[in-house]
């Protein structure tokens, strides 16, 4: 079993712009509090692959964290996008298509993606833009998603609808141009093999950690330092300094890296046994879900 020293979370963003305020970067190690990453004037995403490049070049113990689904739907219709043809057969090989499709996107944005002529079809663009490919109620769901549901650890939306508070269609696509522009620099678990030394990245869903924090299922978000500074002390980890703000991308990824590092020697969360091998192949998973 690893023993990772560091752990961050990443709360991601699918915003088109170059420096989304929804991007937030918070790092713990073996002693002291969790601290945020910020760099001025705030980061944008490619800012984040350099960061990662350069963990990559020093083989940095680090655990880290992305709230992001790093794959699309597969195994309930047998392919990610059905009645293309050019349907990739892998999560790799659909990063590699999102990244291609879109590479002329600035800031790893996706909108060419969402525009093509086949892609667009399973998605939701907006209460009166539906694909006829969607499907019907919430949409379709990844194993890890529907195994969240059916146990109440989680309530994830479908990857393929792009609208709502909930919607996390935009940020994992935007992930996914992220992860093929690693390169392999970094693995990603469980799609690769978890090395003994050097970095590794996750799929995480910061409520999860909210809830373990003790935060109230439906209302998980921090905003103020009274419950950020209760979060943390509830994972065993005291509050950092004072905050400029206390926004819940902030805290979201303060009081998820703090669980990462409670939580990530538990030989459990690297074996679930819903979590086959081509579920992990095809779809991934989310790291806590058990």
């Amino acid at each position: 079993m690893r023993h990772f020293t560091h752990f961050a979370c990443v709360d991601w963003s699918g915003a088109r712009s170059e420096r989304p305020g929804g991007l937030a970067v918070a790092r713990i190690g073996p002693e002291g509090p969790p601290r945020l990453l910020s760099p001025e004037p705030r980061w944008s995403r490619m800012d984040i692959l350099e960061w990662l490049l350069g963990l990559a070049a020093e083989a940095e113990d680090i655990l880290i964290g992305f709230d992001l689904s790093m794959a699309l739907p597969f195994l309930d219709e047998e392919g990610y996008f059905p009645d293309w043809h050019q349907s990739p057969d892998n999560a790799k090989a659909l990063w590699h298509m999102v990244d291609r499709i879109s590479g002329e996107d600035p800031h790893l944005s996706v909108p060419t993606f969402l525009d093509h002529n086949q892609a667009s079809r399973h998605f939701r663009h907006s209460r009166d833009q539906v694909g006829d490919l969607f499907g019907k109620g919430i949409g379709r769901l990844r194993e890890v998603e529907r195994h969240q549901r059916a146990t109440g650890q989680a309530n994830s939306a479908s990857c393929f609808n792009l609208i709502g508070a909930a919607q996390v269609g935009k940020s994992s696509l935007t992930g996914m141009r992220l992860l093929h522009r690693l390169g392999g620099a970094i693995p990603v678990w469980p799609f690769d093999p978890v090395p003994e030394q050097g970095p590794v990245i996750v799929e995480i869903y910061t409520t999860i950690a909210a809830l373990a924090a003790g935060q109230p299922r439906g209302r998980s978000k921090v905003r103020d330092r009274a419950g950020l500074e209760t979060a943390l002390r509830r994972l065993d980890t005291q509050p950092p300094r004072q905050l400029t703000r206390y926004d819940d991308h902030s805290t979201d990824a303060l009081i998820t890296a703090a669980w990462m590092k409670r939580v990530a020697s538990d030989p459990a969360l690297w074996n679930p046994p819903a979590m086959t091998d081509r579920v992990a192949r095809k779809e991934g998973w989310t790291f806590g879900v058990v």
